[in-house]
Parts: C-alpha cells; sequence; structure tokens
C-alpha cells in the first residue's frame, strides 16, 4: 500500500509540473494573441482600400483588362497555403490542411493540375509526408511576419501566372471569427474580383496616374495579391495564437481534473494503508494478551 501511495504521489508532482507549463503557455498564447490582433486589424484597412482603389481603377479603364481579371478554364491552379510555424494549437493546421487536400482532390478529379506555395513549417512538414507538387515555401515567420520574407513565394507563383504556368490562384488560410472560432477557408485570388469592380455605377471621377493606367494597374493588381497574402498571414498568426491559448486552457483544465482523481485515488491507499496497520496492531496485541 505504501508503495502504491508513493507512485501516486509521484504522478500528482509531475501532472502539477506540467499545468504550470501549460498554463504559463496559455498566459504566453494570451499576450501574443492580443498583438497578433492588433496587427490583422491594423492589416486590414490597407487591404480594403487596396480593393477600392483597384476596383475603381479597372472599372474606369474597361477598354484595359488586366490579366489577372480575365477568367479562364482552369486546368493549372496554384494554392498557397498559409499554417503556423509551430504545433499546440489544437487542431487548427489539421483542419485546414484536411479542407486543402479535399479541395486538392476535387480539382485533380477535374483534370486540373495542382501547384502548392507553402508557408508555415507545418505545411511544410506535412505537404513533404502527403506528396504535392511544391514549387515555393517560406517558414520560420516568427509571432510579427514581415511583408518581405513572403515576397519570394508570391513571385513564384505570380512568375507563374505571368508566363501562362497557372490559370488560377488560390490561397488556404485560417479565418479569425472570434477567439474562441477559427474556421479554414480558401479563397480565390486569380482572377481577382476587387470591391466595387462588379458593380453597376456610373463613374464621375477617375485619377490622374503617371505615366499611364496599364501601368499603374499593373502594379496595383501586385500590391494587392501581396496585400491579401499578408493580410492572411496576419490573421493566421491570430488564430494560431487564438487556438494555441484555447488548447493549452483545456489542458490545464484537464491536468486538474486528473490531478483531483489522483488525489481521491491517493486517499483512498492511504485510508486502506492506515486500516491496514491498525488491524496489524490490534492482532499484534490480541496475540500477546492470548
Amino acid at each position: 500500500m505504501a508503495g502504491a501511495s508513493k507512485e501516486i504521489r509521484g504522478k500528482i508532482n509531475s501532472i502539477k509540473n506540467t499545468q504550470k507549463i501549460t498554463k504559463a503557455m496559455e498566459m504566453v498564447a494570451a499576450a501574443k494573441m492580443r498583438r497578433a490582433q492588433t496587427r490583422m486589424e491594423a492589416t486590414r484597412p490597407y487591404v480594403d482600400k487596396l480593393k477600392r482603389v483597384l476596383g475603381h481603377v479597372a472599372s474606369a479603364h474597361p477598354e484595359y483588362k488586366h490579366p489577372y481579371t480575365q477568367a479562364s478554364e482552369e486546368k493549372k491552379i496554384g494554392l498557397l497555403v498559409i499554417s503556423s510555424d509551430r504545433g499546440l494549437c489544437g487542431g487548427l493546421n489539421n483542419n485546414l490542411f484536411r479542407r486543402c487536400i479535399q479541395q486538392i482532390k476535387a480539382w485533380q478529379e477535374g483534370g486540373a493540375e495542382v501547384k502548392l506555395a507553402l508557408i508555415g513549417r507545418k505545411a511544410e512538414t506535412f505537404f513533404k509526408h502527403v506528396g504535392g507538387d511544391v514549387v515555393a515555401s517560406a517558414v520560420d515567420l516568427g509571432d510579427a511576419p514581415h511583408l518581405e520574407d513572403l515576397l519570394g513565394s508570391i513571385r513564384v507563383m505570380l512568375d507563374m501566372l505571368d508566363n501562362g504556368e497557372l490559370d488560377a490562384l488560390y490561397i488556404a488560410s485560417n479565418e479569425f471569427v472570434n477567439t474562441m472560432t477559427q474556421k479554414p477557408k480558401i479563397e480565390q485570388l486569380v482572377p481577382a474580383q476587387p470591391a466595387e469592380a462588379t458593380e453597376k455605377k456610373p463613374v464621375y471621377w477617375d485619377y490622374i496616374y503617371e505615366p499611364d493606367a496599364k501601368t499603374a494597374l499593373d502594379m496595383l493588381m501586385k500590391r494587392y495579391i501581396e496585400g491579401l497574402v499578408y493580410g492572411a498571414v496576419v490573421e493566421n498568426a491570430a488564430c494560431e495564437q487564438s487556438a494555441r491559448m484555447i488548447a493549452m486552457k483545456n489542458a490545464t483544465d484537464n491536468a486538474g481534473k486528473i490531478i483531483k482523481e489522483l488525489q481521491l485515488a491517493y486517499n483512498k491507499a492511504r485510508q486502506a494503508a492506515i486500516t491496514q496497520e491498525i488491524s496489524e496492531i490490534v492482532s499484534g496485541a490480541a496475540a500477546i494478551e492470548g
């Protein structure tokens, strides 16, 4: 009995140490989540403004149609997959990868080839295991990703679009709904549908372009794609920290439940040991008296 009590006491101490670690990780994730949400909220106005400007320029010059806005048969598809670099964030990455695999299979069943650009070490590890035509990757972006770290992967996909090696470009990432909820999504980047581009409105004003509208639209379109990808990466970072905070909170709570169960088992074992000792003392006293 004494051995069982000692073993249970050792398990309790071990789980308490784990609980301290998960509680600390929960607090760190909560602090990082607030900073990530601030970056996400600061990025959205820039992306929204890009959409409005691009939509107006495209509507104001119907004589020039940028290739990135022209739909065609999607036989060669590019997919940018955005994941986290680290784990311990619940099912965030796995849910996204499951959604990607479903969509890739649907495209392939329709006769399309799929090229992958991966952002995040978890995506790189996953597709290295399951296979896929990976043409670019970016890892170790940190908690505060910078656009410069993403430009290489983005430019690879844009060059393939320019050279006719891709017909369409999609992006897969996690959408931040709220602190408790993040959901995977796949959005189309090219052919682009900027805000206001499809609205039936008369245009009463226009920009002054230097050197010309075509050059400006070409530049804006690339900034538009880069802005959307960066916005998705920042939003995914907020999702990662939220998911990690919730996962660590659940781990801390589960550790508390296990500790309570083990303490109950320890008390029972201790009570049984005391009862046995009393029994042995009584039996020994009775034998001496006899």
